[in-house]
């Protein structure tokens, strides 16, 4: 296993999308949603290990965070779970990653990855994160993972493929464009184009390549960094952290650099991969009975009911009848029954209990 790969793990979100059984305190990368035995923290902790030495992992977490990170993944150390004060987007989380790792090894080569995404192919998927580093390692490259996609998916961004690359691969391709969730017409459009790919949130990268995208990007986030380099890996770490953090701009990689660089690739492939989103996504990946019913949960009884989607506790017997394309989550103090054409509506209910409820349910 190669010393100078490393693996940067995002793991702030709060998942409001897949409320109510993501909650603020336990959002969804932290709990078992795919009913495997282990959380979605934990399979991506895996996912990589085969190719990043344990002690090369950093978790880029909120602080409320750290022990369940430690609870789940308790190979690593202390110092490798990164807390943010507030959150401010990718950008700066992966910053603060870059000088972490530049204290311990400036030749590294590093993978992000979110917390919580679904690979079913995971074989396949390590063909591809090594192909990749090897793309990257020692060269002035950013490489993103591309998607083929499957339908006219509208919750994804999108990427357009460039002229064909030559170098080491013939399925990297220099990226043209970068477009964010496009409307249904236009997922359309780019769907039969066959020139776009799904933007999968996975990145490849030299630390070398990335540092000098901060600095010619977004500079101002990059010099707070390095204001605060001697004090990093030290018992300082965490005040300086905590005093520059609010001052970070918010803003996504994608944003801030990915799309303003030309050195950006996309290494084009399919795996079986899902952001796991929404229970929309959840619901598609699932299996399902006769009657196309994803049904999580022991004690759950269907009735003259098609298409929906059905979580419940095992401990809780619950009986549905005469829903078509629904979905029902049943937790400890909550019940949420909605159509799945709806299911954007989530992040509206959250906010309306939020303010009318309180934060106890969510």
């Amino acid at each position: 296993m190669n010393p100078n790969n490393y693996c940067v793990i995002m793991a702030g979100g709060v998942g409001s999308r897949f409320w109510p059984l993501s909650k603020n305190l336990r959002p969804k990368q932290f709990l078992d949603i795919l009913g495997t035995g282990k959380t979605l923290i934990r399979h991506t902790f895996e996912r990589f290990a085969s190719v990043c030495p344990v002690e090369n992992f950093f978790v880029v977490t909120n602080a409320i965070y750290k022990d369940l990170v430690l609870e789940q993944i308790p190979e690593m150390k202390e110092d490798q779970v990164l807390l943010e004060p507030l959150r401010r987007n990718t950008a700066p989380c992966i910053a603060y990653a870059n000088y972490k790792i530049l204290k311990r090894n400036p030749n590294a080569s590093v993978v992000v990855t979110p917390a919580d995404h679904l690979i079913l192919n995971e074989v396949k998927f390590l063909e591809v994160l090594k192909e990749g580093i090897e793309f990257v390692s020692n060269e002035d490259k950013l490489l993103t993972l591309g998607m083929k996609p499957s339908r006219p998916e509208t919750g994804y961004g999108y990427i357009q493929v460039g002229k064909k690359s030559v170098e080491k691969s013939s399925d990297i391709y220099p990226v043209k464009t970068f477009t964010e969730k496009p409307h249904l017409d236009l997922a359309k459009i780019f769907y039969e184009s066959g020139e776009f790919f799904w933007n999968s949130g996975i990145f490849l990268w030299s630390l070398q390549a990335i540092q000098n995208a901060f600095n010619k990007f977004l500079p101002d986030v990059n010099a707070l960094f390095d204001s605060i380099l001697e004090d990093i890996d030290t018992a300082k770490e965490q005040d300086a952290i905590d005093k520059i953090y609010p001052e970070c701009q918010n803003i996504s990689i994608d944003y801030g650099i990915l799309e303003k660089s030309d050195n950006v690739y996309v290494y084009c492939t399919e795996f079986g991969w899902s952001d796991l989103g929404t229970w929309g996504s959840m619901y598609e990946h699932s299996t399902k009975d006769d009657n196309q019913n994803a049904i999580q949960g022991e004690n759950v009884m269907l009735y003259e009911s098609k298409d929906c989607l059905v979580n419940a506790p095992n401990e809780k017997l619950v009986v549905v009848q005469g829903l078509k394309d629904y979905i029902v989550v049943d937790t400890d103090k909550t019940l949420l029954i909605c159509r799945k054409r709806d299911e954007q509506e989530i992040r509206k209910f959250v906010n309306d209990v939020k303010i009318t409820k309180g934060e106890e349910y969510i």
